[in-house]
């Protein structure tokens, strides 16, 4: 039985105000022997009594939870200081049981892929390192009014005005761009994202109406000053001079390290699964999305057709999104 699981139990038998901090639930431990005494303690301490090794002697069944000498033992591996690191790998262990435990059912019941990652994205999402001390924030901050703007982890617009006015794309943050139909949102996206990417950010365009021929083709033309409708036919209709830059264009552009999915319908548990994917492939970048356009990404739940439902399920989700991957 996991040494970690009987750390923690004897730790709250030993602190009891461990307890009411923990995040653990019984559920969670792996032995179920520790999950009865886990639950014994939440009863007796909801009861008002005492959850020490007394206590527990007063437990019609003591002998089912292991008897005296188990609870002792259990007492002898207490490691107060250490409990936060007991509590975290209790929880990965749970994490990692818990994923295996998906994948099965997801297989014997054939489920779709979304419905997968949605599952695997609820267990990821239970975290422990969250906290942050003011003190500590303020430390971080500390430097600010000395400090370039530019090393503040945003990323530029591209457009020094507008960097001006919001301060570039922040961590963590959801920005959204609206304006009515063909007055050329993808190709102020398109500009942010290469922008973003020669600035050694990962930019990660998700692109639901429009394939990537056609990104790629609007990329090249803006990037390399081609009229758009050239780019139709490249060999007949480019001068001699557009040819010989042509190779450059495309230098300069593959050094945004741009990657773009276009599928249509995507979901936000998608995108999610192949965000993270993305970051372990290229670890010394920071990604930023982005995505054309809102009302495109498939949502969780039809809503009985109720667009205003859809798209604050969508927000939400692109803000948790955001949040958890900064």
């Amino acid at each position: 039985m996991s040494i970690a699981e009987k750390a923690f139990l004897g730790s709250m038998m030993k602190a009891e105000y461990l307890l009411h901090d923990t995040v653990i639930q019984p559920e969670q431990l792996e032995s179920t022997r520790h999950q009865e005494i886990m639950r014994r303690m939440l009863e007796l301490n909801q009861a008002g009594k005492n959850i020490d090794l007394i206590t527990f002697t007063t437990l019609p069944d003591l002998e089912s939870l292991g008897g005296m000498s188990y609870l002792s033992a259990l007492l002898s591996f207490a490691d107060l200081e250490r409990f936060d690191g007991m509590e975290k790998l209790i929880l990965d262990l749970w994490k990692e049981r818990e994923k295996r435990s998906i994948l099965t059912i997801a297989a014997m019941n054939d489920w779709e892929i979304a419905k997968v990652i949605t599952e695997l994205d609820k267990i990821n999402q239970l975290k422990m390192d969250d906290h942050t001390s003011l003190q500590q924030a303020l430390v971080d901050i500390y430097e600010a009014p000395w400090e370039d703007r530019i090393s503040l982890k945003s990323a530029t617009t591209g457009i020094n005005q507008l960097d001006e006015i919001t301060g570039g794309f922040q961590c963590g943050e959801v920005t959204i761009l609206a304006a009515r139909p063909s007055m050329g949102k993808t190709d102020v996206m398109l500009h942010f994202a290469k922008m973003a990417g020669w600035a050694g950010f990962l930019p990660l365009v998700f692109s639901l109406e429009m394939p990537e021929k056609l990104i790629t083709s609007r990329l090249m033309a803006s990037t390399g000053g081609f009229n758009r409708a050239k780019m139709r036919d490249p060999k007949r209709m480019l001068n001699e001079n557009q040819k010989n830059k042509w190779s450059d264009v495309i230098g300069n552009l593959s050094e945004t390290h741009m990657q773009i999915f276009d599928g249509a319908g995507q979901t936000i548990a998608e995108m999610r699964a192949k965000t993270r994917k993305l970051m372990s492939q290229f670890p010394y970048k920071k990604p930023i999305l982005f995505i054309d356009y809102l009302t495109l990404i498939q949502s969780g739940q039809a809503y009985g057709g109720n667009s205003h439902l859809q798209v604050t399920e969508i927000s939400k989700s692109l803000k948790t999104l955001a949040k958890d991957f900064d």
